[in-house]
Formats: structure tokens, sequence, C-alpha cells
């Protein structure tokens, strides 16, 4: 694994789970880490936690809520009051939600936080990133969104672009998350064409089934049961993660999925170049900040 000391790392969703453990291995491997909570007073607890584990991390803590417009712009702006370059951003908030809830934006609450969060955060960082990347051409700067490649299955899941806030039917978590995390990996590419020349690279990564995470604090029954039983710890399921981060050999690698530090076909709609593109363009419409 490549040194990231003296370079900035920013991770969303950094108070639990998987995404805090990324951003306790990035601190340890020195980078400055913006940890990143929906609350001011959350993220400055996990900061306070990391540094248990890690005494001379650097760190600072962010408020943002991904699903509010007006929070994503402010925190960015925060951000770059702050800071010139950045040179890693990892995309792990999310959420898995049992009933519709619908934002102060007017977007159903799973779509804005999973989809809108992620392209919001990440367009608003890009010039940051591409300056991070300018200081050494052998040192891209990297965008890791966390995904999942099993979206509902590799040839069932699509997104359904009438319908993008689930408002039709009967709403479900299993109805309304997979597509999510379908538009991870179509932004994931979308973002990766866009970028091509830039030294900025972009990659998805399955995490797999992970142990205790609070994404499922909303979900109980079987299915957290299952998860809980079977899956990593964060720290195991954070490793694609960090090495997509910092690796030398992800340092070439751009518009992929992967898990294991392998390359996964993407699935169902995943190599509708269409599909992406249109996601850009509805995602672009729903914005009131961009």
């Amino acid at each position: 694994m490549a040194s990231i000391n003296g370079r900035t790392a920013l991770v969303t969703g950094a108070t639990g789970g998987l995404a805090k453990a990324i951003a306790t291995a990035l601190a340890r491997e020195g980078a400055t880490v913006v940890v990143v909570g929906r609350t001011e007073a959350r993220a400055k607890e996990a900061v306070r936690n990391i540094r248990a584990a890690v005494p001379d991390a650097i760190l600072e803590p962010l408020a943002c809520d991904l699903s509010n417009q007006a929070s994503i712009l402010s925190a960015a702006e925060e951000f770059l009051s702050r800071h010139d370059e950045l040179h890693v951003l990892v995309n792990a908030a999310g959420v898995f939600r049992k009933e519709r809830h619908v934002t102060a934006d007017g977007l159903e609450l799973t779509f804005a936080t999973n989809v809108m969060g992620y392209f919001l955060l990440t367009n608003l960082l890009l010039d940051a990133l591409k300056r991070g990347a300018s200081r050494d051409q052998g040192h891209p700067s990297r965008i890791v969104n966390i995904a999942s490649k099993y979206s509902g299955g590799p040839s069932v899941t699509k997104i359904d672009f009438d319908d993008l806030q689930t408002a039709e039917g009967s709403y479900s978590y299993l109805r309304s998350t997979p597509p999510t995390m379908l538009g991870r990996v179509l932004l994931t590419q979308e973002f990766a064409e866009r970028l091509r020349g830039s030294n900025v690279v972009v990659n998805a990564v399955h995490p797999g089934l992970v142990k205790n995470t609070g994404l499922l604090q909303d979900v109980g029954g079987p299915f957290r049961w299952v998860t809980n039983t079977f899956g990593k710890t964060a720290e195991k399921a954070a490793d694609t993660a960090v090495w997509l981060a910092t690796s030398p050999e992800a340092a070439a690698v751009t518009g992929k999925l992967w898990a294991k530090r392998k390359e996964l076909p993407t699935p169902g709609m995943g190599s509708d170049t269409d599909a992406r593109k249109r996601l850009w363009e509805e995602c672009m419409r729903l914005s009131k900040i961009l």
C-alpha cells in the first residue's frame, strides 16, 4: 500500500460501520481525514473514536446531511474554505429504509441520499480533486463509491426512469434500495468517462455483507440476522475500498466495480451507456445546487 502522508481524504457516513473503518484505515496510513457525519455532534464523536484507535491521526469533523441539497452545498463550501486540494473522496453514506420518506427537496429519501448525495457532493468537489491530481501525475486523485454487485440480481435490476422516487405502487426497501446501488455503479462509470485525462480515477466497490452496521437499524427480522451472522467485520469489508484509495496497482484503473480487489461484471443495466447518461441528466434536472 502506498503512503498517503500529507494527502487529504474525505469519507462520508464515517460515523460508524464500514465508512468509519475506511476512515480509520486512511488515517492510519497518514492521510488528513475529513470525517463526514449527518450532524456535527456525530462527526465529532467519530473523530474522538478514530483518534482513540489512531492517536496521531489528523482528523477533521464535517457535518453533512446527504439527503439535503442545501446541507451538501454548505458542507462542500466549508471543506473548500479549508482545503484547496482533495486527493481521496470515499462516498460511503447511505440509507436502507423500510418506509417511504420525502426530503425537504421533495425527493424520496433513499434516492436522495444514495444517488443524489453521491452525485452532488462529487460534482462540487471535482475541481479540488483535479487540483490534487495535478500536483503529481504519478498519484491520481481517487473517488471510491460504495455500491453493490447484487442490486436485485445481475439480470433483473433496472432503474425505472418514470418512477425514480418510488412513488407508484407499494414501497419497500427491497424495491427502493437495489436501483440506487445500480445507480451508484452507473454514476461511477459516467464520472470515469467524463474525467478521462484528468488524472482522477473513479471506481465502485461491493463490500459484501457487513456485520453490525447502523445501515440496517430500520430493518429487522431475517435480513438483519443473516447479515450479522454471516457478514464480515467492517475492518475486513473496508479492505478493497482502502486499496482502491491508496494502492499503486489501482492508480490507472477507472470506471470499474470491485470486490476482494478483483474486478466484477456490472449488474443489471450496468453495461447500458444510455442508462448512465440518462441517470446523469435526471440527477442534473433534480439538482437545486449545480
